[in-house]
């Protein structure tokens, strides 16, 4: 007898990898006439690829709650409140890690499950620190001398500048995108701008291509002996634990900005079902499987996954074995801003990025990089409504 084949859709890295293949070959076990095939794609493409694509070609997919505007819209993905059992969803929401689940509803639907949670937060390397004498940094101004003595690392590629001006923009009072006119007011951006490209200046300067990814290889390898600190970068439960890189990392809250708790940008992703499978019960069944609180406890986490549901990031063996990284960064994640998810954002994501990237590095003026943003806001609400 042919076996039902599922074919997903996940992100290059063994967070997003690992425990995907591991939920599944369990389910495959549980249900022999079930074949679940995980395929992958790079990380730049999980931030940009179109949805509508992955969702023609794969029964689900791994995908970032921005795009739920579209597929609200456009039908591209089921809507997972008519398919999947109430009480199910009732627990994803009651164990959400700090506004996940809800990323992922938006107009009426609950267009995927949050499968991992992320945001930025800091990092170190606690036996280079230790080995250079260097103190930890509890304050911006900590931070700002620890970098211009070369001691400190930020992903500065274009959207992870994005990410973490959001972030400024809320710590000086202001919630981007309030307005349907502009992203923020310029006062605030330019303060915003003013704090990232200062600490960005006083960093090496390959730090401005570099990701989340690259800025933790790079603490966590054997050849650096003198970047011991990032104080924001969405973090990567892998490096928590020990074997996975040459050197282990620890996780923790981000510098204190004149006194106050940053609130960074919510990451993470979502597992959702494409409006065009032709096994809807049986893929609804795996999602239910795989997200459940049990399975990233028991399945994903172990597997190098970096959970959604809380009871996982609670678990007492599960932050063992990873350093407490998970209750070390979960209050970071409870407060994490949740970026806009109309349709037509993720363009403005994808573009917008690089443009706040040529003002912070002087290639723009700065006043006109935030009118820049704020038309292409405006070009990118129009065009989604």
């Amino acid at each position: 007898m042919s076996k039902i084949e599922i074919r997903g859709m996940t992100w290059d890295h063994s967070r997003g990898y690992l425990p995907m293949v591991a939920s599944a070959q369990r389910f495959e076990e549980l249900n022999p006439e079930v074949k679940i095939v995980w395929e992958k794609r790079s990380l730049k493409d999980f931030e940009e690829y179109p949805v509508e694509v992955l969702a023609e070609r794969y029964d689900m997919m791994i995908i970032d709650h921005p795009f739920v505007g579209y597929a609200a819209k456009h039908g591209t993905l089921t809507n997972l409140e008519t398919c999947l059992p109430a009480d199910f969803l009732r627990d994803q929401k009651a164990n959400s890690v700090g506004g996940s689940h809800e990323s992922y509803y938006y107009e009426g639907g609950q267009w995927a499950i949050a499968i991992d949670a992320a945001a930025p937060v800091s990092l170190w390397r606690e036996d280079l620190m230790e080995r250079l004498g260097l103190e930890f940094p509890r304050t911006w101004e900590d931070l700002l001398d620890l970098a211009k003595r070369g001691h400190v690392e930020i992903p500065g590629a274009p959207i992870y500048c994005l990410m973490n001006f959001y972030s400024f923009c809320v710590a000086h009072g202001e919630t981007p995108f309030a307005s349907e006119e502009r992203v923020v007011s310029k006062e605030v951006g330019l303060g915003a701008m003013d704090i990232l490209s200062e600490l960005l200046d006083a960093c090496d300067a390959g730090c401005w291509s570099r990701n989340p990814i690259a800025s933790q290889d790079l603490l966590a390898s054997s050849a650096n002996e003198t970047v011991a600190y990032c104080p924001l970068a969405y973090g990567y439960i892998n490096y928590a634990r020990e074997g996975y890189a040459p050197h282990r990392l620890k996780y923790g809250e981000p510098p204190l900005w004149r006194g106050q708790v940053l609130s960074t940008t919510l990451g993470g992703t979502g597992l959702a079902i494409s409006s065009q499978t032709k096994h809807l019960e049986v893929v609804c069944s795996y999602v239910e499987y795989a997200a459940s609180g049990e399975v990233q406890r028991c399945l994903g986490t172990p597997a190098g996954g970096q959970p959604g549901h809380r009871a996982a990031w609670l678990d007492a063996l599960g932050n063992q074995l990873n350093g407490n990284y998970l209750v070390d960064t979960l209050p970071v994640l409870d407060r994490a801003y949740q970026r806009p998810r109309y349709c037509g954002y993720t363009r403005f994501q994808e573009e917008g990025g690089p443009v706040l990237h040529a003002g912070l590095r002087g290639e723009m003026e700065r006043e006109e990089c935030l009118r820049k943003l704020d038309a292409l806001y405006r070009e990118t609400l129009a065009e989604g409504r």
